[in-house]
C-alpha cells in the first residue's frame, strides 16, 4: 500500500502551480452560419445524388420519338450516303438491294423498269420472327430462309407463317440528291388498311 509522503505531496503541488491553465474557448457557430453550412453541404451532396436519381427514373420512360415527318438518309453497307444518281448508276432496272433505313433496319430500295427508284421502300425484316428476308430473283419474291414466309414484289405477304406484310417507308429526295426514307403513316396501298408498324 502506497502512502503519500509530505515530499511527494509538495512535489505534486509545485507541478500543478507550473501548469498554466488556458481558458477553454467553446466556439459555437451562430444560427446563420449553421444555415449557410447546411445549405452548402446539401448543395454539394444533392448534385451527384440528384444525377443518379434522374438516371434511375428516366430508365422507366421510353425515349421520345422524332416528329412524324422526320426522315433518315439512306446509307449503303459501307455507311456511305446513298444518292439517287449514284444508286441508279450502280443498279440495273428491276433490282432490289438493301440500304440502312429507319431505326437502322435493313430496307430494300427498288429500281423500276423505267430505271427510277420506286417512291416506297420495303423494310426487310420478316414479320414472323425478325429474320432479314432476301430477294429471290428467280422466284420473283422475297423468301424468308428461316421459316419459309414469302412476300410478293411489293412486300405483301403471300405465304405464312408471317402474319403481316413488310413495313413500308417513303422514298424522297431531301433536296441535295440524297435518298431520304420517311415513315409511312398513310393506309397500306397493298391491303387498304392502316399500317401495322409504328410510324
Amino acid at each position: 500500500m502506497f502512502l503519500d509522503t509530505p515530499e511527494s505531496v509538495a512535489r505534486r503541488a509545485a507541478r500543478c502551480r507550473d501548469v498554466v491553465m488556458r481558458p477553454q474557448v467553446n466556439f459555437v457557430a451562430d444560427m446563420q452560419r449553421r444555415t449557410i453550412l447546411n445549405l452548402l453541404t446539401l448543395g454539394a451532396v444533392s448534385v451527384p445524388y440528384g444525377w443518379c436519381l434522374f438516371g434511375y427514373i428516366s430508365f422507366f420512360f421510353p425515349p421520345a420519338e422524332g416528329g412524324g415527318g422526320a426522315g433518315v438518309t439512306a446509307t449503303d453497307a459501307l455507311g456511305n450516303v446513298v444518292t439517287f444518281e449514284g444508286w441508279l448508276k450502280e443498279n440495273n432496272a428491276e433490282t432490289r438491294k438493301l440500304v440502312q433505313g429507319i431505326r437502322g433496319d435493313a430496307t430494300y430500295l427498288i429500281v423500276t423498269k423505267d430505271k427510277k427508284i420506286e417512291d416506297y421502300a420495303l423494310n426487310a425484316v420478316c414479320t414472323h420472327l425478325g429474320c432479314v428476308v432476301p430477294w429471290n430473283r428467280a422466284q420473283n419474291k422475297f423468301m424468308c430462309p428461316c421459316h419459309g414466309s414469302q412476300y410478293d414484289t411489293t412486300g405483301k405477304v403471300v405465304r405464312g407463317p408471317a402474319p403481316l406484310s413488310l413495313a413500308l417507308a417513303h422514298v424522297t429526295d431531301s433536296g441535295n440528291g440524297k435518298v431520304t426514307l420517311t415513315p409511312w403513316t398513310e393506309q397500306d396501298f397493298r391491303t387498304g388498311q392502316d399500317p401495322w408498324w409504328k410510324p
